[in-house]
């Protein structure tokens, strides 16, 4: 929960102001929030890059901040089903979504409401809107501050690492932002899983920290996975080079060569003296999904030319993580 003390903030080297997330400092960034500006915020997944979703002007600052294609939409965040439902249309399957996974790390891509106020740049002109309820109490309390729906893509430069600390923050984007609220690292470290409910079919769109065997138990029905136009992203995320670091990327990896850097995972691990992250030394994807993004900026901060990556297995959430590598390794 939002601390109640005074908040104290604290200047970056980057520009940026992060704030403790007390009454006083959620206040300020719902004002700033109406006045158009952008907030920084932790959610589970990871931080997110708010601004009101009502505002076309708030929502051009997102792009600009992140360096973002125009035609790659955004996520909104709601703080309730209800008002999730004056947004977008649901269908039975995505009520039973709704009702089974939020507030949670899971978007649901549903066709807009007429006439309602969520500018057009959000959904990139598409008649579709993302929406999702966040899990997270300061995330929660800053929607209430603000008293607005906020579009929030991930709170990074386009296509580099999503970040998943106050510091990721500053570090990638500074005085671009008004204010980051700091609730510390996030939960589970990979964004969430996105699903398309405009049709009668239910489509993957992003694997993300909810499993498709996990979705599939609720819906009773198989989620099919459409060959995406990375050119033309339906869903955020989709575009085919995402979650780089500077370093190159080589997965599979069996070995280390050198100038390379380990992301190993698991129990047997090569040999090296060459800088190394477990993401999970037991094995496990749950630990992994949270290590990875904070894992790859590590390792690309020690200067290695390329991250050379051990297999993942491609189970469960091994699948979401599978599709941020093989989208960190793509030709940039």
């Amino acid at each position: 929960m939002p601390n109640s003390g005074d908040s104290k903030p604290l200047a970056t080297d980057a520009g940026a102001v992060i704030r403790t997330p007390d009454a006083a400092s959620l206040v300020a960034a719902g004002d700033a929030i109406r006045a158009g500006h952008l907030i920084a915020f932790p959610t589970e997944t990871v931080y997110g890059l708010g601004a009101d979703a009502t505002n076309g002007e708030a929502v051009a600052r997102i792009f600009a901040a992140k360096g973002r294609p125009s035609f790659n939409p955004l996520i909104v965040h709601v703080a309730t089903v209800a008002e999730a439902e004056t947004l977008g249309i649901f269908s039975e399957a995505a009520r039973r979504l709704a009702a089974a996974f939020w507030p949670g790390p899971l978007t649901i891509v549903v066709n807009r409401q007429p006439g309602i106020p969520i500018s057009d740049l959000v959904s990139a002109g598409l008649p579709s809107l993302a929406l999702r309820m966040p899990d997270h109490a300061i995330a929660q309390a800053l929607l209430a501050a603000a008293g607005r729906p906020l579009a929030a893509p991930s709170a990074n430069r386009s296509g580099h690492v999503s970040a998943t600390s106050a510091a990721h923050v500053a570090g990638d984007l500074g005085a671009a932002v008004s204010m980051i609220l700091d609730g510390g690292a996030t939960r589970h470290g990979l964004e969430s899983t996105v699903v398309d409910a405009t049709g009668d079919t239910l489509a993957l769109l992003r694997p993300g920290a909810i499993t498709a065997e996990a979705i599939e138990s609720v819906t009773r029905q198989p989620l099919i996975r459409p060959n995406a136009d990375p050119a033309v992203p339906a869903s955020p995320g989709q575009l085919q080079s995402h979650y780089a670091p500077a370093a190159r990327m080589r997965l599979d990896a069996e070995t280390v060569s050198d100038g390379e850097a380990l992301l190993s995972f698991g129990p047997d691990v090569p040999v090296t003296d060459a800088a190394q992250i477990n993401l999970s030394a037991r094995g496990d994807l749950v630990e992994a999904a949270a290590n990875l993004f904070a894992a790859l900026r590590a390792l690309d901060a020690t200067g290695a030319a390329t991250i050379a990556v051990m297999p993942i297995p491609a189970h469960g959430l091994g699948e979401a993580i599978n599709d941020r590598l093989k989208r960190a390794a793509a030709p940039r």
